[in-house]
């Protein structure tokens, strides 16, 4: 779930991205997991999707590289761009009892208007699939 506020706009990253509405100070957390809003699928569960309905979710889901399932972002978060180096890092906290928990900060200061980015190979085993 997005713990700060963001919108959409055109990407000169890839189409449509995620840019900050608002001044995010280094260190801030940006987003994280939120069992019961952001959705987990098993791999066998994506498998039965249509194929149109697979192909979307694909877009826009990453594989967690702790538990091996699907984690789709409820929100706005799904429009998060793959740069290197990131403006926002994510890491899985060792300390959560939860096997989809991810979490991600401010790398830098982000101004408003700035396009949000991440690594996808900081938390999708499969990374392959959406750079």
């Amino acid at each position: 779930m997005m713990l700060v506020r963001a919108k959409t706009g055109l990407s000169t990253i890839h189409s449509v991205g995620l840019f900050a509405k608002e001044f995010i100070p280094k260190g801030a957390k940006v987003w994280e997991f939120t069992e019961g809003f952001d959705l987990v699928l098993t791999k066998e569960e994506v498998k039965n999707l249509s194929e149109a309905a697979r192909e979307q979710f694909f877009n826009y889901a990453y594989l967690s590289k702790k538990s091996g399932k699907y984690v789709l972002c409820s929100d706005d978060a799904r429009f998060f761009n793959h740069q290197i180096p990131p403006n926002v890092t994510c890491r899985i906290p060792e300390e959560s009892g939860i096997d989809e928990a991810l979490e991600c900060f401010a790398a830098k200061d982000i101004q408003t208007g700035e396009e949000l980015t991440n690594n996808y190979e900081e938390f999708d085993a499969d990374p392959s699939d959406v750079i």
